[in-house]
């Protein structure tokens, strides 16, 4: 790989560390690269891995997404792709992106752009640019501003994201005024690149952030939903949700976050919600075991949610939250409906909040076999997630209180384990189903099963199992009761 284009004095220094890593990722991938580079040249087109796949390749984690840019319009890399692409998909046209399969690796082209917003609308006015340079000015940073020739392998860094890529720092190719008044999505973007790369934000950018921060009510919920879901899911989501909160972002999406900055009472002594709220999701990350889990992480993002609406000061001088889970988990529905979260995702997240309170009071001995049931129960499938969730929770930094957390939950999950083994919790059920229910007291399907099936599971959880004479004296005795049968 060549240096074409590096104005930076310090381009030279570093460009060659940072070939070794492009140079291994290139490799990998320029079977299909190049030949699809000498393609477009034989059409009279450039073609340049660009951006994103540029960054990743120096960093040394570049994956099978691969992006390109070229001066050829859509209808013209159809013609080019076509016959050699294994599958060809249209659905970015729109936005000058073709996108096609071959050997492994997925690959989008796009026209060369010149895209800007009218400063009013939600989406952007795509136009097609000219040229290269062009193309890399209007980009979000200058580390994503980057590109490499096909098949020639020439590197072009106009706007110095070598140098910023081995600061580590996050910057605009223009003015960040001008970047994000383009696209105000950017100003998230740029805290999501910090949580995932581990990256700081260049002063500059975190001060235009700060004065430009209502400028991302001109953006769309589906679009906020998913830089955001890509923050909270990076290596180092903390980062990248304090950048939210400090420079105001946060408020127009996410209001409940700031929010957890209560004010600290000298006299009434609590922790601090929004670093124990932070402190929750790190040690939520830290429980993972395959890949970031969105679900956990919002869960333990927004559990305490309903603490602000539910803060009390007793007559003792103590502060109270009472049934703020329950509050929570209103807040967080409503939340995640508004940033256009699907149905699934939210009703997890939500039950997650509404739950993560339950464990309390294990400790002291109160919970009978019945009560572990409604708490495996109520957690089905979630169950897992509620364990790391309760776990990460426990933020004391009394040791003894810690470890007395600790060892009740250990305990509770041996416990679970236990009555699991002998009563498949996993999968609850009445001791009758609905076609035994329907013969024995001799009525159609219809709400009297679905009640008398409710029945039956309140007492499979209140008693465990029960053997078929059983169940169907209690099934007959609860008919009686409600005059089904005589």
């Amino acid at each position: 790989m060549s240096e074409a284009s590096a104005p930076h004095a310090a381009d030279r220094r570093e460009l060659t560390a940072a070939q070794r890593n492009a140079v291994a990722e290139l490799l990998r991938v320029s079977p299909v690269a190049d030949e699809l580079g000498r393609r477009f040249a034989k059409a009279g087109h450039e073609l340049h891995l660009v951006g994103g796949s540029v960054r990743d390749a120096l960093l040394g984690r570049l994956g099978d997404d691969l992006d390109f840019c070229t001066d050829a319009h859509p209808d013209e890399t159809l013609r080019v792709i076509k016959g050699w692409a294994e599958s060809i998909w249209e659905t970015g046209r729109e936005f000058g992106t073709i996108g096609c399969q071959r050997d492994g690796l997925r690959l989008e082209i796009t026209t060369f752009r010149a895209e800007a917003y009218d400063q009013v609308s939600r989406n952007p006015i795509v136009e097609y640019g000219t040229d290269l340079a062009e193309d890399l000015k209007r980009r979000d940073f200058t580390i994503n501003a980057m590109a490499v020739s096909l098949p020639e392998h020439r590197f072009t860094d106009p706007h110095g994201g070598l140098d910023d890529l081995a600061a580590k720092v996050i910057r605009t190719p223009g003015t960040p005024r001008e970047s994000f008044g383009d696209d105000p999505l950017r100003m998230l973007r740029a805290a999501r690149f910090a949580a995932q790369l581990r990256f700081a934000v260049h002063p500059d950018v975190h001060t235009a952030m700060i004065r430009m921060a209502a400028d991302l009510d001109r953006i769309t919920a589906e679009r906020i939903r998913d830089e955001f879901t890509k923050l909270l899911c990076g290596a180092d989501p903390i980062t990248g949700l304090r950048l939210l909160v400090d420079t105001g972002l946060a408020d127009r999406f996410l209001p409940e976050l700031a929010g957890l900055k209560l004010e600290i009472d000298e006299h009434a002594q609590h922790k601090d919600v929004y670093e124990h709220t932070l402190t929750v999701v790190d040690n939520a990350v830290s429980y993972e075991t395959e890949g970031p889990d969105f679900v956990l992480r919002m869960a333990a993002l927004m559990h305490d949610v309903g603490k602000p609406a539910t803060k009390a000061v007793g007559p003792d001088g103590r502060v109270s939250f009472h049934h703020h889970e329950v509050v929570g988990a209103r807040l967080t529905k409503a939340r995640l409906k508004a940033l256009r979260y699907p149905k699934d995702v939210t009703a997890k997240v939500t039950a997650l909040v509404a739950l993560h309170l339950r464990f309390y009071g294990y400790g002291r001995g109160e919970w009978t076999d019945s009560a572990v049931r409604r708490y495996v129960a109520d957690a089905g499938d979630l169950l897992p997630r509620l364990h790391k969730l309760t776990r990460s929770d426990c933020t004391t930094r009394n040791r003894r209180k810690a470890a007395q957390l600790a060892a009740d939950y250990d305990a509770l999950e041996e416990r679970i384990a236990r009555i699991a083994a002998a009563e498949d919790l996993a999968r609850v059920r009445p001791d009758l189903d609905g076609n035994a229910i329907m013969e024995l007291l001799g009525v159609p399907p219809g709400p009297v099963v679905g009640r008398a099936w409710k029945h039956l599971k309140e007492l499979r959880l209140e008693r465990g199992p029960l053997d078929r004479d059983a169940a169907e004296a209690e099934l007959l005795r609860w008919a009686r009761d409600e005059g089904i049968v005589e």
